[in-house]
């Protein structure tokens, strides 16, 4: 039997859970809520064994179970658990539920019985502390007829064939993997540009006649490093002369680096 810790992108432990290896390479089942919301973990065995795990091989929330992948070093003697693969159990029958040595005295296997099955639901009698959760139920060959998805005065389990059926969307060369959204970077927002020089355009010497005035509109596109690289004439002062001396100001702007911008400039002259 193993323990099972999760953490989540920060590194925080996230929860501790039973599980148990059923294949000799390192697969083992634990629930579906024990994984939630992880993007590592690490499986510890009592005998000292810590194992890194590489992801999920298939998960369901409707069973409340999962099939993780450990990185276990080949010829590593790895103690695993055969499923039962008759799915009729007997009501009566005795069976155990095995926890993890690490969970201390919880850990002990409990003797108990079959209450009842349906093909994706087992009701075992007597009561299982909360660690057993995730832990394997045993029948007398040390097989496993079900995995315990709710402990408590009320111990529910998934049958072994609910289990079989999941292992069996494993398709042969799947890779184990965590998922990518529970890793990936929030992206940070694109800073919006602003003006860092920009003189007022001068007044023509040769058009300084008092009550002369014109307003016209200039859209400038900036590079990326903020230098302008193109005036375009929205509406004319109606005046040449104040439009060309507009341009000449406007081309020496900038504004602070980024991707890139548009923006559309009001330019006035007038002589009171």
């Amino acid at each position: 039997m193993i323990w099972v810790t999760v953490f989540d992108a920060k590194g925080n432990l996230l929860r501790t859970q039973s599980g148990s290896f059923i294949s000799p390479d390192g697969r083992f089942v634990t629930t579906e809520r024990a994984i939630e919301g992880g993007v590592n973990a690490v499986a510890k065995t009592a005998d000292g064994g810590i194992y890194n795990v590489i992801g999920i091989l298939a998960a369901s929330k409707a069973l409340d179970l999962a099939v993780l992948q450990a990185d276990v070093k080949p010829r590593k003697l790895l103690r695993f658990l055969e499923l039962h693969k008759d799915a009729d159990l007997t009501v009566g029958t005795g069976v155990a539920v095995v926890g993890s040595a690490l969970a201390g005295n919880e850990g002990s296997a409990r003797e108990l019985t079959i209450a009842s099955q349906e093909p994706e639901h087992l009701e075992i009698t007597g009561a299982t502390p909360l660690s057993a959760v995730g832990s394997p139920v045993v029948n007398r060959d040390g097989e496993v007829v079900g995995v315990v998805t709710s402990a408590g005065e009320r111990t529910i389990a998934r049958p072994s064939a609910a289990l079989d059926t999941l292992l069996s969307r494993v398709a042969a060369g799947t890779q184990a993997n965590w998922p990518a959204t529970a890793a990936s970077a929030t992206p940070r927002a694109t800073p919006k540009p602003r003006l860092v020089y920009a003189p007022a355009p001068a007044f023509p010497a040769s058009a300084s006649v008092p009550g002369l005035s014109g307003t016209g509109r200039f859209r400038l596109s900036f590079d990326a490093q903020g230098n302008v690289t193109n005036i375009q004439l929205i509406q004319s002062t109606g005046n040449r002369l104040f439009d060309e001396s507009a341009i000449r100001t406007l081309r020496q702007w900038k504004c602070s680096p980024g991707q890139g911008w548009v923006v559309t400039v009001p330019v006035t002259f007038k002589i009171r």
